[in-house]
């Protein structure tokens, strides 16, 4: 894929911005790793004792070649033998320890950061799902996370061992000869500095590869979610050309950032040991000149090797880290992101006894994604306690923005809205929610058993509340019939099941929760004429001494409600009985024609 000049900007910007990020990134993971402090200290303590012990080993080397071969004791070779393999025993069993330890913290983190992502992405407001598209959150909660999941476990684990080992190896380097150390330094900044460059690099193709992996499940969620909409209008093939296009972007990114990592691994392994090999030519001459013994050019070599193998190995996870500090960051982001809700800090407390009172009182909302249009304009409604009022009009007259209100997915810009006398920017916004229950248009069935699926409503109640609710929703006789009954899994979104058997279970749901008021979005639009009868029947029942809204574009379905509102364009324009609403023509009549042109309704025949 070709480097864009906004992923130059992007890159400028990182390199700008590197330091800092860093800090905030490694300041959030602190957080994370916050709750697991004394198993972090035990691990830093069995750590330490691991890396002692495999530094040790090139002493006792060192003592079996200068006391024991070349004074040719053998008591002293089988003691110093003796000591290796009690070293030897000490890091393995405090190496599985380092191990098991690290990697626990590691998936406990990543298990945190899962979680906390999770529930936050479940509080944020609509406008975030309108602008972010459902397959990048998914990307972040699997993929992203499990490229920290690499660093934060089997990294984290590497780089501290590597870290250690190097330090120590170094300080025991110059103990053994400070001049074939002084060497070794000078070649250090050659390895540190192609890895900070090649880091950032890497770091920063990581970041636009994610997104393109991202987008590649944006994609693919979309076409699933609509596999037989794709099917019925032959888009199998645009959508295949799509997703591939995406993978190929998402496949170059990722060979360009494979390229500079397996350049940057190449070039610090040689480095490290062509300095190794440049160190053993010059200790032989120090050995020659009786500078160094040859047990301790053995002892030098050895702490030489573990400077080099484990600087390899920081070079290789460096990679690894700047991979996943893009994860990170993309993490990051999403959790910075704030609901569009001002949630009040002291809530107000919402009386039962009014709470079946709503007021909205001259109310003004534009959608943020249409700030010049207004989908609600100087809105005023008063619904008394029990009453039952139809909202009708057109598309996009404000309707489905109403019901939003209340549920207060959108705040208004101006006006307020009252449940129960209090103003629900002020209440507590889970009593108002379960306050209300709401049978939407489109029906959302979740991918369990018939049973659970209704249990939404309310998770405490029993089998049989739930049995009742479905008779109530004349769902039972359908649910009978199916191969498990109420144990039936019905399917991803309810694939198993008819849109009328779906739309039920939806109203079954909300007969199960009972709510003081009730939001009905053309609850009985998916339902054959039988069916539709006897719901209506349990409708009137469950509606009684309830505040109902009903949205309602089929006419037959709101002429017993108390009140008839009818909307254009975010406003109300007329507001009465239906019979009263016909004698005054304009927008309802219109509609009932176009509904009714035989004219039956005119004459007031309300059993159509």
């Amino acid at each position: 894929m070709a480097i864009t000049r906004n992923d130059r900007k992007e890159e400028q910007r990182l390199n700008k911005n590197t330091g800092s990020a860093k800090v905030k990134i490694l300041s959030n993971l602190r957080v994370f790793f916050k709750p697991y402090r004394f198993r972090m200290l035990l691990a830093l303590l069995v750590l330490v004792i691991a890396a002692g012990s495999a530094l040790s080993l090139p002493i006792a080397i060192r003592q079996i070649v200068d006391q024991g071969f070349f004074v040719n004791q053998q008591a002293k070779i089988d003691f110093y033998f003796l000591v290796i393999l009690a070293i030897v025993v000490v890091m393995s069993v405090f190496s599985a320890a380092r191990y098991y330890l690290v990697m626990w913290l590691g998936e406990r983190v990543v298990a945190d950061i899962r979680m906390a992502l999770y529930g936050h992405v479940l509080s944020m407001d609509p406008l975030f799902y309108e602008t972010t598209p459902t397959g990048e959150v998914l990307s972040r909660l699997t993929t992203d996370t499990t490229l920290v999941q690499s660093v934060v476990g089997a990294g984290l684990s590497v780089t501290l061992r590597s870290l250690l080992l190097l330090l120590g190896s170094l300080f025991m380097l110059a103990i053994t000869s400070a001049e074939l150390t002084g060497l070794i330094l000078v070649i250090v900044p050659l390895v540190l500095v192609p890895i900070i460059i090649f880091g950032r690099k890497v770091r920063r193709l990581s970041r636009i590869n994610q997104d393109c992996v991202a987008q590649s499940s944006a994609l693919a969620g979309e076409t699933l979610n609509a596999i037989q909409l794709v099917q019925a209008y032959s888009l199998e093939s645009f959508s295949r050309e799509r997703f591939d296009a995406s993978v190929a972007t998402a496949f170059s990114t990722a060979t360009q950032r494979l390229r500079a990592r397996a350049f940057l691994t190449a070039f610090a392994m040689f480095i490290v040991f062509a300095a190794i090999i440049a160190v053993i030519w010059l200790g032989t001459q120090f050995v020659s000149s009786g500078q160094l013994t040859v047990g301790e050019l053995s002892q030098f070599l050895i702490y030489a090797i573990m400077v080099g193998t484990n600087t390899a190995s920081l070079s290789e996870v460096w990679g690894d880290m700047q991979r996943a500090a893009g994860a990170l960051e993309r993490i990051l982001q999403l959790l910075a992101q704030k609901s569009g809700l001002n949630l009040a800090k002291n809530p107000l407390a919402i009386s039962p006894s009014a709470v079946e009172h709503i007021k909205f009182d001259r109310v003004f909302f534009h959608y943020p994604s249409r700030p010049n249009q207004h989908a609600l304009e100087n809105f005023t409604l008063n619904l008394v306690p029990g009453e039952t009022v139809a909202l009708v009009g057109p598309s996009g007259a404000g309707k489905s923005t109403v019901l939003q209100m209340l549920l207060r997915f959108y705040d208004p810009q101006e006006g307020t809205i009252t449940l129960g006398d209090v103003d629900i920017t002020q209440a507590d916004i889970h009593q108002l929610r379960s306050a209300i229950g709401i049978v939407p248009q489109d029906t959302i069935i979740f991918a369990a058993n018939v049973l659970d699926n209704i249990r939404l409503g309310r998770l405490d109640a029993s089998e049989d509340e739930i049995k009742l609710a479905a008779i109530a929703a004349a769902a039972d006789e359908f649910i009978q019939r199916l191969p498990e009954g109420y144990h039936t899994f019905v399917g991803e979104r309810g694939i198993r099941l008819s849109g009328g058997q779906r739309q039920r279970i939806a109203i079954a749901r909300a007969i199960l929760k009972n709510p003081p008021v009730l939001l009905l979005d053309e609850a009985t639009s998916a339902l054959d004429a039988e069916s539709e009868k006897l719901v209506q029947e349990a409708m009137e029942q469950l509606m009684k001494n309830r505040t109902t809204l009903v949205i309602a574009h089929r006419l037959a379905t709101v002429l017993k409600a108390d009140r008839i509102v009818v909307m254009d364009h975010g406003r109300i324009v007329a507001i009465g009985k239906h019979q009263e609403l016909l004698s005054q023509g304009g927008i309802y009549a219109r509609l009932a024609t176009l509904q009714f042109g035989d004219g039956r309704l005119f004459a007031g025949e309300d059993d159509v």
